[in-house]
């Protein structure tokens, strides 16, 4: 161990050899990290064949981008790998929650219902749904919400989402990930077993699932258990920290359809939409996108370990299976949080100087706090901290295109904590 280089990165040998012997419990679920890693990369793999991927798909449109082959090509291998007739995967989708955004919007008319059964969402989604209000929202637009709080224990609570379905309602909303929340991430089951328990009740209703940060974690993904629409971000884990930007949905291609008008015009929809020279770095962040989670995954799980042994309560805990790529920690105090986002922010290849600060943002209520010196702005599937300023004072880590650059991150900041006298070894 050559501890002089961790000490050029600011983490002292103590804290060194903290992290070896957290690390030293973990390599059996490190071992079924890779076994995944290696099932999702064959399953991407295969697609790109099947679907005939060539050197003429990375070239670029410009303009309209009619009969752009590489674009048009990139959505059937999206739909191949997530086992859908249909998707929509374009660098006009800013973000995430823009994604969100299209999909509701081109589904839900005046008068429909959407219904939130797994309590509140995140918090960019607000101002869309027009729980806080917004111009242009779905409530100025006469859409009217229903939220179903989770149980107790953060499960679903069947017995109220059955109340809320009524005739209105025609778009069942589930957030896979917890979001700004220290609610349970769901599994790909868990999903399964909601969509079956809502179809059950009224067939007709169209579910949507957000699946930010969980794609790739597990074997399947929830449109293989009857989301009619599952949606996410290039810049988050199926872009494998390549993709400059972009989002998304899969699903059933009347559904699919739909968002190609909102997205662009009615008429044109898929039709139009030029590339402008990012092709090949959404294809190859696609291919990388099984390992680049797997190393996501093990950084959380080590994190999740290292401060649990220091007496912090964790979300998932140290044993918990992982249905997504986000580690939250309730660190309890701002300070705390402060100190724990230096340390990812003074890991970071870029911006490691930087130091930063809690602020306001756009979408946000709360003064928020982001610590990412990443190559691609925003993006979350590298190494990342951020969380909202306010109780419990939780901070969510996510992120690592490796697993070594995920360690040194969560090592320096426990560093930070020590060197701020929140934490002694």
């Amino acid at each position: 161990m050559d501890y002089q280089l961790y000490e050029n990165l600011g983490i002292q040998k103590a804290v060194v050899d903290y992290g070896g012997e957290v690390e030293k419990s973990l390599k059996d679920r490190f071992e079924r990290i890779d076994s995944l890693a290696e099932y999702n990369q064959a399953k991407v793999l295969y697609a790109f064949q099947k679907n005939r991927v060539d050197a003429m798909c990375l070239q670029s449109s410009t303009g309209y981008g009619y009969d752009d082959v590489g674009r048009d090509k990139l959505e059937r291998v999206y739909a191949d790998v997530f086992n859908t007739e249909s998707a929509l995967v374009r660098p006009q989708i800013t973000c995430g929650t823009h994604a969100l955004t299209i999909a509701l919007s081109a589904n839900l008319l005046p008068g429909d219902e959407l219904l939130a059964p797994a309590g509140k969402p995140y918090d960019t989604l607000e101002e869309v749904i027009g729980i806080r209000d917004s111009k242009c929202s779905l409530k100025e637009y006469g859409v009217s919400y229903r939220q179903v709080d989770l149980l107790e224990d953060g499960g679903i609570d069947y017995e109220n989402v059955k109340k809320a379905i009524n005739e209105k309602t025609k778009l069942v909303a589930i957030q896979r990930s917890k979001g700004y929340q220290t609610r349970p991430t769901f599994s790909v089951k868990q999903i399964g077993e909601l969509i079956k328990f809502v179809k059950e009740i009224k067939p007709s209703v169209i579910v949507m699932v957000d699946n930010c940060y969980g794609e790739f974690t597990e074997a399947i993904e929830p449109s293989e258990v009857g989301a009619d629409m599952t949606v996410g971000s290039l810049i988050k884990n199926p872009g494998g920290g390549l993709a400059p930007i972009g989002g998304y949905i899969v699903g059933k291609r009347e559904y699919i359809d739909r968002c190609g008008y909102r997205l662009t015009a009615p008429g044109l929809g898929h039709e139009v939409g030029a590339t402008l020279g990012v092709l090949t770095r959404i294809y190859q962040g696609l291919f990388l996108a099984p390992t680049v989670t797997a190393s996501a995954l093990k950084g959380a799980i080590f994190a999740a370990n290292l401060y649990e042994r220091l007496g912090y309560e964790v979300v998932p805990n140290g044993n918990e299976e992982r249905y997504d790529i986000i580690q939250a920690v309730k660190l309890r105090s701002e300070k705390a949080m402060c100190a724990f986002c230096r340390g990812i922010q003074y890991s970071a290849p870029v911006d490691s100087y930087v130091t930063p600060i809690p602020s306001d943002m756009p979408g946000y209520d709360s003064k928020v706090i982001m610590a990412a010196g990443v190559f691609v702005q925003g993006s979350s599937i590298e190494l990342s901290a951020d969380g909202p300023i306010r109780e419990p004072f939780a901070v969510y880590f996510q992120g690592g295109l490796t697993y070594p650059h995920a360690k040194i991150g969560i090592l320096r900041s426990l560093q930070e904590l020590i060197n701020d006298g929140i934490v002694s070894l």
